[in-house]
């Protein structure tokens, strides 16, 4: 199949926006998506102009999987997609997985699950986190959570390419289902009795983390088996969400053996 690269007229309209197709303006999550899911880039914008050194990569990616390349005019990039990085791609949205599909993947099965995380870019890194520590998967609740948007996958850099995220319409109700399977929940939130390394994390295990302004909510609290702590030695109150979800799920893998499964 011949790869079609071509250069737009230079009234070409690039169309974005449209409510079935995301896209992607960074070479990191780019070149990821092009290498773990090409069947999502639809088409590769390229401005014509030099520009990141690695948007050659993205030529290369690009034709080796068929996904068509259009070189535009910078400034034509520059009206659609503010803060690209020299390329545009129309991709599908990310799909959403089952929580069996998240399961089936370890005999021990480390999760995250998250209570009404409403930020794009705190949800962004704590999948970049997750999927660096070696997560089996994310699950978020259907409302008042932010979806699998553009930024969240931007703030990834390409890691939202390589974690199962699931989608529930009932977050406790899940999480009674996973205890149910074995699994053991931790919550994070600072009103904990104990540190976060005070807990046995090399059997199944979900870790919970609460919304930017509220924690957990009180029947999300009471349906962890534990609720632990980040000490503090300076003066602010708290962690952000993502640099505390950091924090438990390298633990994780300290104790799973030191790198991620």
């Amino acid at each position: 199949m011949k790869q079609q690269v071509w250069h737009a007229p230079s009234d070409c309209l690039i169309m974005t926006g449209e409510s079935a197709m995301d896209r992607i303006i960074r070479i990191n999550p780019l070149l990821e998506a092009l290498k773990s899911a090409s069947g999502r880039v639809n088409k590769v914008f390229i401005q014509e102009e030099k520009g990141h050194a690695r948007i050659g990569e993205v030529i290369r990616e690009a034709k080796a999987r068929h996904v068509p390349c259009v070189f535009v005019p910078a400034g034509r990039l520059d009206q659609v997609a503010p803060g690209h990085q020299g390329v545009m791609a129309e991709v599908s949205p990310k799909g959403y997985a089952s929580l069996d599909d998240i399961l089936a993947r370890s005999a021990k099965p480390f999760v995250v699950i998250l209570d009404e995380v409403d930020d794009p870019q705190n949800l962004g890194a704590i999948v970049r986190s997750a999927e660096g520590a070696g997560a089996d998967g994310l699950i978020l609740p259907e409302r008042r959570s932010a979806g699998l948007t553009e930024t969240v996958d931007t703030v990834s850099a390409g890691a939202l390419e390589h974690l199962l995220v699931a989608r529930v319409t009932n977050l406790v109700r899940t999480m009674e289902e996973l205890k149910d399977k074995g699994l053991w929940l931790v919550g994070a939130e600072s009103s904990g009795d104990e540190p976060w390394y005070s807990f046995d994390y090399t059997g199944p295990v979900g870790i919970v983390l609460g919304s930017e302004a509220r924690g957990l909510r009180p029947l999300v609290r009471k349906t962890c088996d534990k609720v632990l702590a980040i000490p503090l030695a300076g003066k602010v109150g708290s962690l952000n969400v993502a640099a505390a979800a950091a924090v438990f799920f390298f633990e994780v893998v300290r104790q799973r053996g030191g790198t991620p499964k």
